[in-house]
C-alpha cells in the first residue's frame, strides 16, 4: 500500500497550496510534522503567484491501494 504525507499550506493570499511526501516515516508525530512545515515557511523558496506561504493548514497521511486490472 503507497502512503503519501499531504502538507496542505495558506498563502498569503489565502490560497491552499498542497506538497507531497511519498513513503514517509511510519513513526511520524504531529511536533515533527508541524516543525518541519513550519521550516519550509520560513525557508521561504515557495512563490504562488507571487505569493509565499504564509500558515500551516493541515497535514495527513492517505494511504492508496491500487489494484491493476488490465496492463498492457
Amino acid at each position: 500500500m503507497a502512503k503519501v504525507l499531504e502538507l496542505t499550506f495558506l498563502t498569503a493570499a489565502n490560497k491552499p497550496v498542497k506538497l507531497t511526501v511519498d513513503e514517509p516515516h511510519e513513526d511520524l508525530t504531529e511536533g515533527q510534522v508541524e516543525a518541519a512545515m513550519q521550516q519550509v515557511i520560513a525557508s521561504n523558496i515557495f512563490l504562488i503567484e507571487e505569493s509565499p506561504l504564509a500558515t500551516i493548514k493541515s497535514a495527513r497521511i492517505v494511504a492508496r491501494d491500487t489494484q491493476n486490472i488490465v496492463s498492457r
